[in-house]
């Protein structure tokens, strides 16, 4: 799970790099050329890539890429007008707003002990962003835009049916992004790419994949409730890099709120854990 989210905020920094110099639709628009192609090739690995859907999956995939392409836009835009580090602590609210929304949309059961720790995570997202401060802006807006999107798409995601694999899934939200930045290209521009720009390009592609490939696998093999917090690590990693490419560093109040929604979470699965054993006897 750790090396999940080094792959997940190495892909972030290398397009918030290359977006300095590159149109940001231009550049996702090569990144998903080169994701699709190698998600193409997993699944062909795999034994052949399922592309073809139910009627009942093809109307669940419309809401996912809705989903999906509002995170991405959302996402991206915020990243290329923010330390990596602090939209990064917006994000980490995501198993949060997870949880809550599986228990309004699933009718999933949260006791007062994860409901108080998810309006505390919230909290803590309000430090980070804070409203009405210097600091806040649309930027900090849009991340929490993208925080909401991704809810969106996963809760959507656990209603395909068992028949739909995971590779096809990715495979069609890369390339719901390639015909997106295609589609914006003539409105944001284009400048052709030097070969560093490329090897940027390919190699967050590459982490992204790493990304996903690698998370797959720990949630597979891993318990979830011992495994999903490691998630938290990506705020180290993006930390680290932010300073370490763009010599950024998170101020105290950011750090703060990071604290409360990383605290609240570890202890929502905490929780979690602790009701599944109990509902085992």
């Amino acid at each position: 799970m750790m090396a999940a989210m080094a792959g997940f905020t190495l892909n972030d920094t290398a397009i918030k790099h290359i977006t300095e110099t590159l149109p940001l639709y231009e550049t996702l628009f090569l990144r998903s050329i080169a994701t699709v192609m190698l998600l193409w090739m997993i699944g062909l690995a795999k034994g052949g890539l399922q592309l073809r859907l139910s009627r009942a999956d093809t109307r669940i995939l419309a809401w996912r890429t809705v989903g999906e392409i509002l995170a991405t836009v959302f996402f991206m835009t915020a990243l290329m007008h923010m330390p990596i580090a602090d939209l990064s602590a917006i994000m980490q609210s995501l198993p949060l707003a997870v949880t809550l929304a599986a228990a309004i949309w699933f009718g999933e059961s949260i006791g007062w002990r994860r409901i108080t720790a998810i309006l505390i995570g919230f909290a803590g997202v309000m430090l980070i962003i804070r409203p009405g401060g210097e600091g806040f802006g649309i930027w900090s807006v849009l991340g929490v835009g993208a925080v909401l999107s991704v809810v969106l798409r996963d809760m959507v995601t656990r209603r395909f049916s068992r028949s739909v694999s995971s590779v096809a899934i990715s495979f069609y939200a890369g390339l719901s992004i390639l015909v997106v930045g295609a589609v914006m290209i003539p409105f944001d521009g284009w400048q052709n790419p030097t070969l560093a720009e490329l090897a940027g390009i390919t190699l967050a592609a590459l982490a992204i994949i790493g990304g996903y490939l690698a998370v797959v696998m720990a949630m597979r093999v891993g318990e979830v409730g011992m495994v999903a917090p490691f998630r938290y690590t990506s705020l180290l990693w993006a930390v680290v890099m932010g300073y370490l490419v763009f010599g950024d560093l998170p101020d105290l109040w950011t750090l703060s709120g990071a604290a409360l929604v990383i605290g609240s979470g570890v202890y929502a699965f905490y929780r979690e854990r602790v009701l599944a054993r109990l509902s085992l006897g």
